[in-house]
């Protein structure tokens, strides 16, 4: 590994992978989510080093799902598909109906 990679390459010379990487199942809940509700709205969040690239789906009630999806380009287009707008989470943080829902939801916390 050299001294500014941000994954350490195995013997081929490939990057290792990461712990959870995105999956097709990963985007096909998203689809369902987004075709399931209405006012949908995407959040990115970066990569981090233990998982991929990943979505917070927020409906308009406050109702969420986090999926991966692997790079941010996979992420616009779902949500250039969809007509889903899509935010990074870094930048504006999580709607107040997405922290709402889950005061009134307190099971999905025990997960």
């Amino acid at each position: 590994m050299g001294w500014f990679n941000r994954r350490p390459r195995t013997a081929e010379g490939s990057p290792t992978r990461l712990d959870r990487e995105a999956t097709r199942e990963d985007l096909a809940a998203l689809e369902a989510f987004v075709t399931s509700r209405h006012g949908v709205e995407f959040y990115l969040e970066p990569e981090t080093t233990a998982t991929d690239t990943t979505v917070v789906a927020i409906a308009h009630d406050g109702e969420w799902i986090r999926r991966r999806t692997g790079t941010p380009r996979t992420a616009a287009k779902l949500a250039h598909r969809h007509a889903v707008p899509l935010y990074e989470a870094a930048r504006t943080g999580y709607p107040e109906r997405m922290r709402a829902w889950n005061r009134a939801h307190p099971e999905r916390r025990m997960r």
